[in-house]
């Protein structure tokens, strides 16, 4: 009993620590309208040393540096486009959640598409055959053998 109340305490006190990992950021914006740009770039770029998290989860040194780059430039005067192409130029592609349409990135984003047209494609042949094969007519050999399965059956009840 005790064993369960300090499994559960410890429980809690991770669960609430939780939010104090969070990234918090200080930047001052002239406008809010940069502070909403800013919060949407950065769900947008993803942080090269994580992989899996943007640079506005990531706490690694690295979205610190990108976090602040993307601050300077919004206060610059930059267009989303123009940081974007600057984050893309310096650290690839790869920086990007949504990668541009171009041929480096055409399988990544037709793969869904041909997948699902492939899983189509296989499905109807599947059911095409099943329909074939449950209304084919039976041949002589075939009704022959049903008959004497029929008949062996009502012998034998």
């Amino acid at each position: 009993m005790r064993l369960r109340w300090i499994l559960l305490a410890l429980f809690a006190d991770l669960w609430l620590a939780g939010p104090a990992l969070a990234v918090i950021e200080t930047y001052e914006f002239s406008d809010p309208a940069l502070e909403e740009r800013y919060r949407a770039l950065s769900q947008e770029l993803r942080c090269p040393k994580c992989q899996n998290q943007n640079i506005a989860d990531s706490n690694a040194p690295i979205s610190q540096d990108l976090r602040r780059q993307l601050y300077q430039q919004l206060e610059a005067g930059a267009s989303d486009a123009e940081i974007l192409e600057y984050m893309v130029a310096r650290y690839g592609e790869f920086v990007r959640y949504r990668p541009e349409f171009s041929r480096a990135t055409a399988l990544l984003w037709l793969a869904p598409a041909l997948m699902l047209a492939i899983g189509a494609a296989v499905l109807g042949v599947m059911l095409h055959r099943r329909r074939r094969a449950v209304s084919a007519p039976l041949d002589d050999s075939e009704r022959q053998r049903l008959a004497a399965l029929i008949d062996s059956a009502e012998k034998k009840s």
